[in-house]
């Protein structure tokens, strides 16, 4: 993690090839440890330095209400295509 913007979301770099995390992408990722993890926004470090306040109260208003909504409102965004599950399978 890279940092903690508060309201349960954080910023991760990520590395472009050949320019290394400083030059790469910025992720927001609404975070329930070990429960839920919902991925809010992305963009490239060249095209924005950071999100406005206005942006992130909305990335913050986004995320809390995914970390806070129950089974079936998430079946039904699943069901809808408004959100895609991405599982990571552990190898043993």
């Amino acid at each position: 993690m890279d940092a903690d913007l508060g309201g349960c979301i954080i910023k991760q770099r990520i590395r472009r090839e050949g320019q290394g995390r400083s030059g790469g992408y910025r992720v927001l990722i609404a975070v329930r440890l070990k429960k839920r993890y919902v991925f809010i926004t992305g963009f490239a470090k060249n095209e924005k330095d950071n999100l406005s306040d206005d942006e992130l109260e909305t990335a913050k208003d986004i995320a809390s209400g995914w970390l806070n909504a129950d089974v079936n409102q998430i079946t039904f965004a699943l069901l809808e295509g408004e959100l895609k599950e991405i599982r990571h399978e552990k190898k043993s």
